[in-house]
């Protein structure tokens, strides 16, 4: 989302916040959450061209609050795992309702008519693209009198939001452990706290809270964005954290082991440089880090999805489409394009379905993060 006069991902505050999510139609109740075995869910990857297998691991976004025909025609081709929905698609609660529901309508066509990933930012406080809950961010929440209990309260109504309007997945909530006042997480409010048992509490409340309703969570930005100061944003350009390995990992990775106890459906790897995990790559592309640190040391087993594939933090390293081969290659299961082009997404389908089809990416490996992916479909409503 770096186009001109476009706010970053990080920072665009949701219009009109405080309308009602009253009146809106019910949608039938989800699943229980509980983890199938993954082939069970899975459709066969067999039965779909490389393109469309490609497709299934890339989440796309769009521009304005009208949903382009070319991306419905996306989505209906089988070419589409999902969709991203920024602020500025966002008018009004009805408007992004009837929004969605077009795109499902185009996914009943699909080959893989499982349910769209369809997911937004609604973490509370500054940053939600939705209008309402959950008013208060991590901050203040982590600061309030017990702590866990309105994170709780905030899942719970995060969940109930996104699920009035048709969007099944949260990312949300940031286990990031914040250092400093007003530094990348602090100033827009978005670390529950400095104390790591106080973020690990709250996490794992709202993400238990939210899947209750059957929105699924996504837990960001592993390992850890805590140690960033104000200017270190991802967003934006390349960012290298020296914080050291003990730390990274008493610290910064200590919420998400309760993330996983609660079930986290989702986990976003960040597009930081943690120079004691692998100095060479971003946490995205390093198959250390989500292979080894995120499933082998944590025993994550759920999806795993990058932040926007086109951050300044990658941009000298290659084409999107280049990048997010590489991601798939370290162990990301869905690429996140969130640029608001769909021209975008579709680069990066292609680049991935030529990655396939030439051996550039392991056959077996895709066809696992596929099982993954559409495990975590077939839960959602």
């Amino acid at each position: 989302m770096h186009g001109p006069g476009t706010p970053t991902r990080r920072t665009v505050l949701a219009a009109g916040t405080g309308l009602a999510a009253s009146g809106l139609p019910g949608l039938p109740a989800g699943r229980r959450r509980t983890r199938e075995p993954l082939g069970d869910a899975a459709a066969g990857p067999a039965a779909l061209t490389p393109q469309q297998q490609a497709g299934q691991r890339v989440v796309f976004s769009y521009p304005g609050t009208t949903v382009p025909q070319s991306l419905l025609d996306q989505i209906s081709s089988g070419q589409a795992a999902g969709v991203i929905i920024n602020s500025g698609n966002v008018s009004s609660l009805s408007q992004i309702t009837a929004a969605v529901q077009q795109m499902r309508q185009a996914n009943a066509s699909s080959p893989n008519p499982a349910p769209l990933l369809l997911m937004t930012d609604q973490e509370g406080g500054q940053v939600r693209r939705l209008p309402g809950a959950p008013t208060q961010s991590e901050k203040q929440i982590g600061q309030s009198a017990n702590p866990a209990s309105a994170a709780a309260s905030a899942g719970t109504s995060a969940g109930n939001l996104l699920r009035s309007a048709g969007i099944n997945i949260n990312l949300a909530p940031v286990l990031d452990v914040y250092r400093t006042a007003g530094d990348f997480d602090d100033q827009y409010g978005r670390s529950y706290s400095t104390d790591p048992s106080v973020v690990s509490s709250c996490g794992q409340a709202f993400i238990s809270a939210q899947q209750a309703t059957g929105v699924a969570a996504t837990a960001k930005h592993f390992p850890g964005l805590g140690p960033a100061t104000s200017s270190q944003n991802t967003d934006l350009r390349p960012v290298t954290l020296t914080t050291s390995l003990s730390q990274l990992r008493g610290t910064d990775e200590f919420p998400y082991v309760a993330a996983l106890t609660a079930g986290v459906d989702l986990v976003m790897v960040s597009w930081a440089i943690y120079s004691h995990l692998d100095s060479a790559h971003p946490a995205g592309l390093s198959s250390t880090v989500v292979q080894g640190e995120l499933r082998g040391r944590l025993g994550f087993s759920g999806v795993t999805i990058t932040d926007a594939i086109a951050a300044g933090a990658l941009s000298g390293l290659g084409t999107i489409g280049q990048n997010a081969v590489s991601a798939a290659a370290a162990g990301m299961d869905v690429i996140l394009e969130a640029s608001g082009s769909v021209a975008n997404g579709q680069a990066v389908v292609s680049a991935l379905a030529t990655a396939l089809q030439n051996g550039s990416l392991d056959a077996t490996a895709f066809g696992s993060a596929l099982t993954r992916v559409n495990a975590l479909r077939n839960r959602l409503f």
